[in-house]
């Protein structure tokens, strides 16, 4: 295995107004909150980034802000799934112009029943392979679409521009262990996700990066950087001042947990969700809080 790609590339939130606007100021001062915890490279318009409640046009703003306002400071992956394969390719090719790192996508779905075969996700990532932008394969539990090994290994071997895994199915770490075994150097980034609720076990099946929520990256980064060392103690120890909060964010919260701390940081100013999505309960909100505080991160300290 090649590993070209490391470290930790947080989700980016999309902060919003209360009356449900985007806030796009606030966009800018969570991108800049994220690099100063220093973040390795960030990721927009993902499902933490509540891309399933944004609008085409939005989103195409949003790209576009996000671009502009990192400026290269990090690389940036912008998120790229839909079902029909022109709209993934337009956005491929939408974030390569704009000097985009690298595109994440998950296999083509829609709702429980709409889901792509493995033919049909192979064409579609061999498809925005031909766009010329790395590719990040994101395999998680929402899509509902069964990604065998054998499908990601035979992709990253057959599709150049498939370097990237984002591996955040259960038992996770059997996973990216037998995908570093099976796929050689054609497995630049394996990744983990799920906020790192499975950090350790991913990094000691090969795993050289995660992308997490953007709440603690100062916290989680640590790790990472331990581990990757070969100071396996002191990575425990990291993980183990964190593992409380991230297990109550990845069981609680979701995506809205880093929108709370960065409210209470003061780097954005509401924790807004649309509708259909609840806000969350002010006893959960409390508890993150207090599972966040004795950690001292820089995001409850950022914007005060």
């Amino acid at each position: 295995m090649t590993a070209t790609y490391s470290g930790i590339w947080p989700v980016a939130p999309t902060p919003f107004h209360p009356d449900g606007t985007l806030d796009l100021d606030g966009m800018k001062r969570a991108l800049d909150c994220l690099i100063d915890q220093g973040a390795d490279g960030i990721c927009i318009l993902a499902n933490f980034s509540e891309q399933f409640l944004i609008s085409d046009d939005e989103r195409e703003i949003l790209t576009r802000l996000c671009m502009d306002h990192v400026d290269g400071r990090v690389p940036v992956i912008v998120t790229i799934s839909h079902f029909a394969t022109p709209i993934v390719i337009a956005r491929a090719q939408l974030a390569k112009d704009l000097g985009a790192h690298s595109v994440m996508m998950m296999p083509p779905y829609h709702g429980a029943l709409l889901k792509g075969t493995a033919q049909q996700t192979y064409e579609q990532f061999a498809a925005v392979g031909k766009v010329g932008i790395p590719i990040m394969v994101q395999d998680a539990p929402l899509s509902g679409v069964d990604l065998p090994t054998s499908l990601l290994v035979k992709m990253a071997q057959e599709i150049e521009m498939v370097k990237l895994f984002k591996i955040e199915c259960p038992r996770a770490a059997n996973k990216l262990r037998d995908l570093i075994a099976m796929g050689g150097d054609a497995i630049e980034g394996p990744f983990d996700g799920e906020e790192g609720i499975t950090l350790l076990a991913d990094l000691d099946a090969g795993a050289t990066g995660s992308m997490t929520s953007g709440m603690i990256v100062d916290q989680i980064k640590p790790v990472l950087t331990a581990h990757r060392e070969g100071r396996f103690d002191d990575a425990t120890a990291a993980y183990g001042r964190v593992a409380m909060v991230i297990n109550h964010e990845n069981r609680q919260c979701g995506w809205q947990s880093c929108k709370v701390a960065m409210v209470a940081g003061g780097v954005i100013k509401s924790d807004f969700c649309r509708h259909p999505i609840p806000q969350l309960h002010p006893d959960i909100k409390a508890r993150l809080i207090s599972l966040l505080t004795p950690l001292d991160p820089l995001v409850l300290r950022w914007g005060r």
